[in-house]
């Protein structure tokens, strides 16, 4: 009898995890652009966040030809996908997808301030254009 018991428990035991997992109920194009926005981000805020042309060069593989070329021919010495101004943030979250198109999406971008005086957040709305295989940002929205 404990035998069988046991045998049943283990059968059964992979079934009763998998009826605990969460389903992912986000769009697959949300999904698939996901990395790219994660990627981005990570490398903005892992590098120079002050604006130059140098920077806006670097940040060229992430970016559609059309917001590249806006952005260089932009003189501002403000940060172009945060806030727009110098107030540079200590962190992001990517949030929130809408779909748009089956080739465009929308991000919720959150920024962060934290130090000893000021815990603040914003959000950003960044908009991401799929060109070829590669999903690219095209602008940001504050």
């Amino acid at each position: 009898m404990q035998n069988t018991f046991l045998a049943l428990c283990i059968l059964y035991f992979p079934f009763f995890v998998g009826a605990c997992s969460v389903p992912n109920l986000e769009d697959p194009v949300c999904t698939e652009s996901r990395t790219a926005i994660r990627e981005f981000y990570s490398f903005h805020f892992g590098n120079e966040m002050r604006i130059s042309q140098e920077n806006i060069k670097d940040r060229q593989r992430f970016l559609t030809p059309r917001f590249y070329q806006e952005l260089s021919n932009t003189q501002a010495d403000t940060d172009p996908f945060t806030t727009g101004t110098n107030e540079l943030p200590k962190a992001f979250r990517v949030g929130e997808c809408h779909v748009v198109a089956p080739d465009k999406v929308e991000f919720q971008v959150l920024l962060f301030w934290r130090d000893d005086v000021r815990s603040e957040q914003r959000e950003i709305k960044a908009v991401l254009v799929k060109q070829g295989d590669k999903w690219l940002l095209d602008s940001v929205n504050r």
